[in-house]
C-alpha cells in the first residue's frame, strides 16, 4: 500500500457522495478504498468514515454479515489489517474487538496519527463500557507506549491500576511510565543540539509543505476541469454538481468560493435537496474560517486597529451564525446522529441560546463517547441561566461518571461545580473544591484568588 493523498481523495470526494443519497454501504467501500491508497489519511479518511458509520447505524444499518467477517479476516500486512478491521467496525461501530485490532495493527504499521486517533477512541469506549476489565487498558498501555505517547500511557496504565491494585508488577510499571514521561518532557526543555535538530527539522517540513502545496493546488485546479467536463454532460445530475462545487470550494479563492456557492443555491432551489444545501453551509465555513485567521493575524500585528478588530468580529459572527445555521439543518436531517446534537449544543452554548441548548445536550449524553462533556456543558447552561442548584446536580452527576481525578476534563467539572456551589451561597463546599484544586495544580485557573477571597469572607 502506497500513502498517496492525492490519489485517495478521489474515492473520498465519491464516498461523501454517495452517503448524501444515504447509500452508506457503497461509502464504506469507497473510504476503504481511498485508505488503501493512504492509509494514515485521519481527517479525509480515517474520521468521515468513522462518522458514516454512525449515521449509518442511527438509520437502521445492519452489522457486518459472516461473509463481510470472512471476507475482512486478518490480513497479510499491517495495513491491510487494519482496514479489514475498520470496514467491520463501519458496520459496527460500537464493537470493541473490532476497535482493538485496528488499534493494534494502526500501531504495527506505524500510520501514527491513525494509531493515536483510534487508540483514543478506544480509550473512550474503554471507559465508558458497562463490564470493567484491566486488559483493553493494558493494551492501549503498549500501544500509547510504542507510539511514545508516555503521558496517555500512564493514564491507561492507571485505569489498570485502579482495576488491579493487587498487581505490584502493574504498579511498578506505572512508575517506570511515569519516569519516562517526566524525562520526555525534560529533553524538551534542554538547549543545544536537541533545539538544533528541531531548527533543521523543521526548515526540511518547510520545504516539504511548500512543494506539497503547489502539488497541491494544481491537483485541485485538475479535479475542477474534470467536475465541470462531467457537469456540462449532465448538468441536473445532483452528484456531479456537488463535484463541481465542492471542486469550486477547495480552490479556496474568493471567486471561486462564490460560484461554488451560487451553483448550489440554484439547484437547491430548485431541488430541496438537503445534501447541496450542507455542502454550501460547509464552503461557507471553510471560507469564514480561513477568514477568521486572517483577521487574527492582522489583528494581533496591529492590536490597535479598529479596522482590524472590526473585520476578525465581524467574521468571527459570521463564522457562528452558518455553524449554527449548518448544525441546525444536521440535526433536522439526521435526527439519530448525536453528535449533530452536540456539536449543534456547542454552538448554541457559543452564541449564549442556553434555552436552545439544553435539549441538544440532553439528548446527546445518550452517547457514551459524549456523555461527560454533554453533561458538562448542560451544566453550564444552566449555570448561565442562574439555575445553581440545577448546576450542582449535573456537575455531580458528571464526576460520578468521570473516572479520572487529574486530567483537564476533571479539573474542569470540579472547578464548575465549585463556582455553582459559590453562585449558590455555599461558600464552604466552593472553598474546599477550590483548595483541592490548588493543590492538583496551583496555577489553574483563579483557584488561587478564589480560595483567598472565601477564607477572608469567613
Amino acid at each position: 500500500m502506497t500513502n498517496d493523498i492525492e490519489k485517495a481523495k478521489p474515492f473520498f470526494d465519491r464516498a461523501e457522495q454517495v452517503e448524501a443519497t444515504d447509500n452508506f454501504d457503497y461509502a464504506i467501500d469507497m473510504y476503504i478504498e481511498g485508505l488503501t491508497r493512504a492509509p494514515d489519511a485521519l481527517n479525509d479518511g480515517h474520521i468521515p468514515l468513522r462518522h458514516t458509520s454512525f449515521v449509518r447505524q442511527g438509520k437502521g444499518g445492519k452489522k457486518p454479515s459472516m461473509v463481510d467477517k470472512m471476507k475482512h479476516r486478518g490480513g497479510k500486512t499491517p495495513a491491510q489489517q487494519m482496514l479489514n478491521a475498520e470496514y467491520l467496525l463501519a458496520k459496527d461501530p460500537d464493537n470493541l474487538e473490532y476497535i482493538q485490532a485496528m488499534v493494534k495493527a494502526a500501531v504495527a504499521g506505524k500510520f501514527m496519527k491513525t494509531a493515536e486517533w483510534i487508540a483514543d477512541l478506544m480509550f473512550d469506549a474503554a471507559k465508558a463500557s458497562k463490564k470493567v476489565t484491566a486488559t483493553p487498558f493494558l493494551m492501549l498501555k503498549d500501544a500509547y507506549s510504542d507510539l511514545e505517547l508516555y503521558d496517555k500511557a500512564v493514564q491507561a496504565c492507571s485505569y489498570a491500576v485502579k482495576i488491579k491494585p493487587e498487581d505490584g508488577q502493574l504498579a511498578d510499571e506505572l512508575k517506570y511510565l511515569s519516569a519516562n514521561m517526566a524525562m520526555r518532557r525534560g529533553k524538551y526543555e534542554e538547549e543545544g543540539d536537541f533545539r538544533k535538530m528541531m531548527k533543521d527539522r523543521q526548515g526540511q517540513e518547510k520545504l516539504q509543505a511548500q512543494s506539497a502545496t503547489v502539488k497541491s493546488e494544481e491537483y485541485r485546479t485538475t479535479l475542477l476541469h474534470e467536475a465541470q467536463r462531467e457537469h456540462t454532460k449532465d448538468p441536473d445530475n445532483i452528484e456531479k454538481i456537488r463535484k463541481l462545487a465542492s471542486a469550486m470550494g477547495d480552490l479556496a479563492t474568493e471567486a471561486s468560493t462564490r460560484q461554488a456557492l451560487s451553483l448550489l443555491h440554484e439547484n437547491y432551489k430548485k431541488t430541496n435537496d438537503f445534501a447541496l444545501k450542507k455542502l454550501s453551509d460547509e464552503i461557507k465555513i471553510k471560507y469564514f474560517k480561513r477568514a477568521v485567521r486572517k483577521a487574527r493575524a492582522s489583528l494581533e500585528a496591529n492590536p490597535n486597529s479598529d479596522k482590524a478588530r472590526h473585520e476578525f468580529n465581524s467574521f468571527s459572527t459570521k463564522l457562528l451564525k452558518t455553524d449554527l445555521e449548518y448544525y441546525k439543518g444536521c440535526t433536522e436531517n439526521y435526527p439519530t446522529d448525536l453528535n449533530m446534537k452536540y456539536e449543534y449544543g456547542n454552538r448554541l452554548l457559543k452564541a449564549k441560546q442556553f434555552d436552545k441548548a439544553i435539549p441538544m445536550f440532553q439528548e446527546s449524553r445518550r452517547d457514551p463517547r459524549r456523555k461527560v462533556p454533554a453533561m458538562d456543558k448542560l451544566g453550564v447552561c444552566f449555570f448561565n441561566k442562574g439555575w445553581y442548584a440545577d448546576a450542582i446536580d449535573i456537575f455531580i452527576e458528571a464526576i460520578e461518571h468521570y473516572e479520572l481525578d487529574d486530567d483537564s476534563t476533571a479539573k474542569d467539572l470540579r472547578y464548575n461545580l465549585a463556582r455553582a456551589y459559590e453562585h449558590e451561597g455555599q461558600d464552604t463546599e466552593a472553598l474546599a473544591l477550590y483548595r483541592k484544586l490548588a493543590q492538583l495544580d496551583f496555577s489553574y485557573k483563579d483557584v488561587r484568588t478564589r480560595v483567598d477571597k472565601l477564607r477572608a469572607s469567613q
